[in-house]
């Protein structure tokens, strides 16, 4: 088999199992190897029937009193087993999984391994796994990894495809200079690779992970430089009057500016009327009022008969500052032409945004990564706002570049990141920092609960809900998962159904929707149609819903506390008192630690700067904490010291040979060509 070789070339995989390993983004040979384990597990030691520790996972030793009986009228095919210890009856059972009749035998030794439930006193243990003894003996001397699966693929399955692909490809040639390695003690890449998916031990696991955050971080920095020299010398073709216009503006607003949003607003004008084109970004905390500084800067160009544009994430979104920028030229008496282009529209309304883009040379232009397309030809675009800058990489910000005569770059980020590593994640980029929220907003109010409290916090919601207001839940996963415990969207939905009035509206949200899918919910929740969404993080970046009054996190010691601040920051942007309820499936008294930091300050900046401290470089057993830049595996927080390790091999490459034209960079430049894909073509090489 090669890398490239189709995934169905490894024995045992059929169509079917094809079709899962697709869904989840997995085609090649070469994909399931670099498809990381999410977690690894040590597989606890075996119990009795007796012994067994509700929910939780429990590895039962089990003699079977007869083969598993199959209801093959059920639509499932459910095999169910009953075994009886001296005080207790577990009920065993395997959905769609009628061979597991042939699997375990009257008479036979088993050790069952899976989540132990209590309903109506009666155990119960579904879909688990069956080991001999010795098998499991076995297994229980290694780390076990935790793939992340969709609904079909179990993760025994994961594991033996790539066991297979492991002991069939030959070894890929390392990449990485001696040297780097060396100074920076990282491991060999083919080490790595196994010791990702099958580790020796804890210490091989550390350092296969260290290798492969090493190398996103290095990738990643060295792209952004490369990036950088291409961009920095573009001169400024634009010519821009004097600023008190857009004083006079800011003026004019119903609130006062902060002293960090009219720091921020000087830097954008003294960039734009530089010799260089301005390559800026944004980084405010949520509420910070971000989004009038770029309106205020759109306004500036328009002025100077300019065009200036603002991409959005989202339709929802783009349509969100479209109606935002109107109100706030009506409010100012403005009579710009505004512009919506997002790929929602339809054939004549797009045609008629086309045609008002290549007319009318002073347009405020809103949209989504339609904005971008061939058709689209702007008339004098001087400004390019990007909103949400983890959503949008260096290929958007370039493709906008090449629109007319290399516009100014604005980037929005409301992501709360520690100043030392700003400066190095965004090393193609000027940065500005809006420190202060405005005084007009009221604090959110915070509590750390466990699930005890759950009751008290559905009343509360209901009253909430009674007063006008909506709400907010968070649940770590889509559906339930046999190897991740936390609640989950779809039966979390379910369940506050049973609980709440018909009249109370709820809907659900997560990222396997459909985008269209996505947009009307979101649309029916700013609509009020909806009183309570749950949703997984997707909100995280979503639209302005001032009605939202509560955010509730199930599981929320799951989350990275950076993540947690942005999800907080989806209420509290209104006139109304908003809450944020935290509510802990975990005990562990390094969650409670980390949560009540969050409880005690809605500082994202001081939040941010607290998560970094308090996670260890080898503390990673678990999910990541930030979401951020489509990374794998490296996490900009608890991975910070890599990150500066990698930052500082960039520095000294762009130092000797910034064109990788040396012999040594050779089979660097190749690896770093398979990772830019298609964006090595706007690289300065």
């Amino acid at each position: 088999m090669k890398l490239d070789s189709p995934i169905n070339e490894i024995k045992g995989i059929g169509p079917k199992t094809e079709q899962l390993f697709q869904s989840i983004g997995v085609y090649t040979v070469g994909d399931i190897l670099l498809y990381f384990p999410r977690d690894y597990e040590r597989c606890p030691q075996i119990l009795s029937i007796d012994e067994m520790i509700p929910d939780r996972k429990n590895a039962i030793y089990i003699r079977a009193p007869r083969s598993p009986v199959v209801n093959n009228r059920s639509r499932l095919k459910t095999a169910v087993l009953d075994v009886a210890g001296e005080e207790r009856l577990l009920r065993v059972m395997w959905f769609r999984s009628p061979y597991i009749r042939s699997l375990i035998r009257a008479g036979g030794w088993y050790v069952l391994y899976g989540r132990v439930t209590v309903k109506n006193d009666q155990f119960y243990m579904e879909q688990p796994e069956i080991f001999s003894q010795e098998e499991y003996e076995r297994i229980r001397q290694t780390l076990r990894p935790i793939y992340s699966l969709t609904k079909g693929l179990t993760n025994r399955q994961v594991q033996k495809t790539v066991r297979l692909a492991l002991s069939d490809i030959p070894l890929e040639m390392e990449y990485l200079p001696e040297d780097i390695r060396t100074r920076n003690q990282l491991s060999e890449y083919n080490f790595a690779l196994r010791n990702m998916h099958l580790p020796v031990d804890e210490e091989s696991c550390i350092l296969a992970r260290t290798r492969f955050v090493f190398d996103e971080f290095f990738f990643f920095l060295l792209c952004m430089q490369l990036t950088k020299d291409s961009s920095s010398a573009w001169e400024n073709s634009f010519s821009f009057r004097d600023p008190g216009y857009v004083e006079e503006l800011a003026k004019r607003l119903p609130y006062s500016l902060t002293g960090a949003q009219r720091r921020t607003m000087e830097q954008i004008w003294d960039d734009m009327r530089s010799e260089k084109v301005m390559q800026r970004l944004v980084q405010g905390d949520v509420g910070s009022g971000k989004t009038i500084i770029a309106f205020l800067a759109m306004l500036d160009c328009a002025h100077n008969d300019l065009q200036s544009a603002i991409m959005a994430p989202t339709d929802v979104l783009a349509q969100q500052h479209y109606g935002k920028l109107r109100q706030l030229c009506e409010s100012l008496d403005l009579n710009y032409p505004i512009v919506l282009l997002t790929g929602s529209l339809g054939a004549e309304k797009r045609r008629e945004a086309y045609e008002i883009i290549e007319r009318e040379p002073n347009a405020l232009i809103v949209g989504t990564h339609a904005l971008i397309q061939e058709k689209v030809n702007f008339c004098n675009l001087a400004l390019v706002v990007t909103d949400e800058q983890h959503r949008f990489g260096v290929k958007q910000r370039e493709a906008f570049s090449f629109k007319g005569s290399h516009p100014h770059i604005l980037v929005m980020s409301a992501t709360p990141i520690p100043r030392t590593l700003a400066i190095i994640l965004y090393g193609d980029l000027d940065i500005s920092v809006i420190d202060e929220v405005p005084a007009r907003r009221l604090p959110i109010k915070n509590c750390v609960v466990d699930p005890s409290y759950r009751d008290t916090a559905y009343r509360f919601m209901e009253k909430q809900i009674r007063m006008g207001h909506q709400i907010y839940v968070i649940c770590p996963l889509v559906e339930a998962s046999e190897q991740m415990e936390g609640e989950n969207v779809t039966d979390y939905t379910k369940h506050l159904r049973d609980i709440f009035p018909e009249d109370i509206a709820i809907g659900s949200l997560h990222g396997r929707m459909k985008a269209e899918e996505k947009n009307r919910v979101m649309e029916d929740f700013l609509r009020n149609k909806i009183q309570i969404l749950v949703s997984t993080t997707v909100v995280e970046v979503g639209v302005d819903v001032p009605n939202a009054t509560v955010m509730m996190v199930e599981n929320a010691e799951r989350f990275g506390l950076a993540q947690l601040h942005q999800l907080r920051g989806r209420v509290g942007r209104g006139d109304a008192q908003s809450y944020c309820i935290l509510m802990q499936g975990s005990e562990s008294g390094r969650s409670n630690e980390r949560l009540e930091i969050l409880n005690h300050s809605n500082d994202g900046f001081y939040i941010a700067g607290e998560d970094l401290k308090l996670r260890g470089p080898g503390d990673f057993f678990g999910i990541r904490q930030s979401g951020d830049f489509s990374f794998k595996l490296a996490d900009i927080y608890q991975d910070a010291d890599v990150m500066g390790k990698a930052a500082y091999e960039v520095a000294l490459i762009w130092k000797d040979d910034p064109k990788l034209q040396d012999p040594s960079h050779r089979i660097l430049k190749e690896r770093l060509k398979q990772y830019a894909g298609e964006d090595f073509a706007l690289l300065n090489l």
